[in-house]
């Protein structure tokens, strides 16, 4: 049985870095959103590479929709924090720091950079925490109509809903071990409109995703990162973040080219 699977095909790899405090230095592209605290509905999104002298921003700031109710702390390579913590149904996006998955979308192929995986209209996020799929995406065919039923997310939501939200998007992989009611099915993926939350996933406009999609490079091992702005700064140094370009609340910025 063929799963897809919110994870980053080294499952092992992400179990053994859950205690990291800071940024894996194998990892050389990371997505950053910043917002305005925990209940901010939308944010900033930048866009990193590691080189020699450090981290370098390599495209302009991009604003971006997150969950209905802001963000909370999920379950990723970082430590266990104190604060709001993410739950099923709760409209929050996990703050913290995740790997990134393979891409996923509607068409036979996109440009990336990353492994990609065309959607069929048989292909379901498992929301259930009752369930043994419980945060992955899977096939109908595969697993059998009974295993999608419920409130399961059809990933053709152009076919089931009527919308391109995940006609291009990325896995992230929260929750890896697929803690039951921890969170799941979360995504990077097209908003609907700007300023239009999601129910937990971080999105923004196609121009924006192409230019993302084609720059990640599945052997970068690219990280996601979102975090409060007060969150950021107290975990920046720590954690081994970027800082933000100059102009944008922080005086030690990366110039952006």
């Amino acid at each position: 049985m063929r799963l897809f699977q919110l994870v980053v095909a080294t499952v092992g790899l992400l179990a053994s870095c859950q205690g990291l405090a800071q940024i894996p230095e194998t990892s050389s592209q990371l997505l950053l959103t910043i917002t305005e605290d925990w209940d901010a509905d939308t944010g900033v999104m930048y866009q990193f590479e590691r080189a020699k002298g450090g981290w370098e921003g390599v495209a302009e700031p991009v604003p971006v929709n997150i969950g209905r109710t802001g963000l909370a702390w999920g379950i990723g390579l970082h430590p266990q924090q104190q604060g709001p913590q993410k739950r099923e149904g709760d409209g929050k996006a996990p703050a913290g720091i995740f790997r990134l998955g393979d891409a996923f979308g509607y068409a036979p192929t996109v440009e990336t950079g990353l492994a990609y995986w065309p959607m069929k209209e048989t292909h379901f996020c498992v929301d259930v925490p009752e369930s043994p799929l419980y945060n992955r995406t899977v096939d109908a065919e595969e697993v059998g109509r009974a295993a999608v039923e419920g409130s399961s997310e059809g990933m053709r939501r152009d076919i089931h809903y009527g919308d391109q939200q995940y006609k291009k998007g990325i896995f992230v992989a929260h929750n890896p071990e697929n803690q039951p009611g921890a969170g799941s099915c979360i995504f990077i993926h097209l908003w609907k409109a700007p300023g239009a939350p999601t129910a937990g996933c971080t999105a923004f406009a196609e121009p924006q995703m192409d230019r993302v999609l084609a720059r990640l490079q599945r052997g970068a091992r690219p990280l996601y990162v979102a975090l409060p702005r007060a969150e950021y700064l107290r975990l920046r140094d720590s954690w081994s973040l970027p800082a933000l370009p100059v102009g944008d609340g922080d005086s030690e910025g990366n110039s952006l080219r």
